[in-house]
């Protein structure tokens, strides 16, 4: 597959929500084979743009066409007096993944958070299973914690909770 010759990214807008909605259900669906709350994920999309507080997203784009999106959240550290940029909500459409995408929303998010005085680091979490996506995330110079995520979920259940 050709690369694309240029990834664009910019700040999501109301106008990506349906965009944004349908690459959360598909990263969802292939991740960890839920299907999601359709109305819940356009609340909560939404719930975002309403407060901006919550974190931002950001759309790739090739020739005008959107492939790919990202959230950022924040997590305060009082370890570090700074917050950590949460990677969350990654997705690229099937027919552009390999091709960049998902590094040129790094390289974006990675730039902005240097321009931030108070962020401390950048941080995500990937299924277990995940193997491509871990690759990719190496390949960006991130690298595995020594964490476990642990949680309550009170929306979503899962097979042998």
């Amino acid at each position: 597959m050709e690369r694309p010759t240029e990834v664009r990214i910019r700040p999501a807008t109301p106008d990506d929500a349906e965009f944004l909605v349908r690459g959360n259900a598909q990263l969802a669906l292939e991740t960890e084979e839920l299907s999601l709350n359709l109305d819940r994920l356009r609340t909560g999309v939404q719930a975002l743009f309403d407060d901006p507080a919550r974190g931002f997203y950001l759309i790739a784009e090739v020739d005008g066409t959107r492939v790919g999106q990202m959230m950022v959240t924040t997590e305060w550290s009082d370890w570090r007096n700074g917050v950590f940029w949460w990677i969350q909500s990654v997705y690229t459409v099937p027919e552009f993944r390999r091709r960049g995408v998902f590094r040129s929303l790094y390289a974006q998010v990675q730039a902005e958070a240097l321009e931030h005085d108070g962020v401390c680091g950048l941080r995500l979490y990937v299924d277990a299973h995940n193997e491509q996506a871990q690759a990719a995330y190496r390949r960006c110079g991130m690298h595995e914690t020594g964490y476990r995520l642990f949680e309550v979920d009170s929306v979503i259940r899962r097979p042998g909770q």
